[in-house]
């Protein structure tokens, strides 16, 4: 039996393949507010939150002009972006507002709140929160239950100050 995987590994970064570059590269950066760090020809971007080399890779390459894939299809169902905060969740989902950029969902997962989207690929994108580790739902053994209730996103809004 080999150990578990080491606790310290990260996701590092997720790249996803794009129908139209110019159009992927706007939405993650104006509507979730991403930094580009690099343009690979006009084929990939690179981008990043805080200076990182980065956390989202953008590519062309085997998909411009693609569709998304279809419904009952196997991929990637989403990918997560953490914040530090509710506060910086809360204006996370201000600017989703200010760019018109329709949710899917809004859970409370008693370890977490998230907000849920398609990015203009069909990707899907949670961006969450994590609330403290000791009000985390458990039961009586201590284990781990976690939750889907209705997000309270007035409340949300009210955390971004």
């Amino acid at each position: 039996m080999h150990p578990p995987i080491d606790p310290r590994v990260v996701v590092g970064h997720v790249h996803l393949k794009v129908s139209d570059l110019e159009r992927a590269i706007r939405f993650y950066v104006d509507a979730l507010g991403f930094e580009v760090m690099q343009l690979y020809d006009s084929q990939a971007a690179f981008l990043s939150a805080g200076g990182y080399h980065h956390h989202v890779g953008l590519n062309t390459w085997e998909s411009l002009g693609g569709r998304a894939p279809a419904p009952g299809t196997t991929g990637l169902y989403h990918v997560a972006f953490l914040y530090p905060d509710r506060a910086a969740l809360g204006r996370a989902y201000q600017r989703l507002i200010e760019h018109s950029i329709p949710l899917d969902g809004a859970s409370g997962h008693g370890v977490s709140e998230a907000l849920y989207l398609r990015d203009p690929d069909g990707n899907g994108i949670e961006l969450y929160c994590d609330r403290p580790e000791h009000e985390w739902p458990r039961d009586a053994a201590g284990k781990l239950q976690m939750v889907t209730r209705r997000l309270e996103l007035e409340g949300l809004l009210r955390a971004a100050g």
